[in-house]
């Protein structure tokens, strides 16, 4: 089965990374660079698992997944959230919100396909 997988992140390097790594792991990345499409990104993409940054232009990390975790349609899609070091508390907060896994910025390439696996079953 091929994950779909719906990128948001506003950093064209690592954007290109993760769609590179999960593609070669068989997924099908579709990209966003800014939160202000997000959730009809997700509405049209019926994505099996989100990435969503925690720091994006126009609307935050945290608020998409608020919006997200708000509609029952998206209340249970996994969403892993990806921080940068040092973020703590915004992880704390995203914890509450309802994200389903965190990575942290800079990340390996085996910790990301092991993540995805987990949270795409696949």
């Amino acid at each position: 089965m091929t994950a779909r997988v719906l990128l948001i992140e506003d950093e064209p390097n690592i954007t290109e990374a993760i769609r590179f790594i999960l593609s070669r792991d068989g997924c099908d990345v579709t990209a966003l660079a800014d939160g202000a499409g997000a959730i009809a990104a997700v509405q049209a993409a019926k994505p099996d698992l989100v990435i969503l940054d925690l720091m994006l232009p126009g609307v935050s990390g945290l608020e998409i997944l608020a919006q997200l975790r708000a509609d029952p349609a998206t209340k249970t899609l996994p969403v892993m959230m990806l921080t940068a070091k040092g973020q703590g508390r915004d992880r704390e907060a995203a914890e509450r919100a309802g994200a389903s896994h965190f990575m942290t910025k800079p990340f390996s390439n085996d910790d990301m396909r092991a993540a995805v696996r987990a949270l795409t079953g696949g």
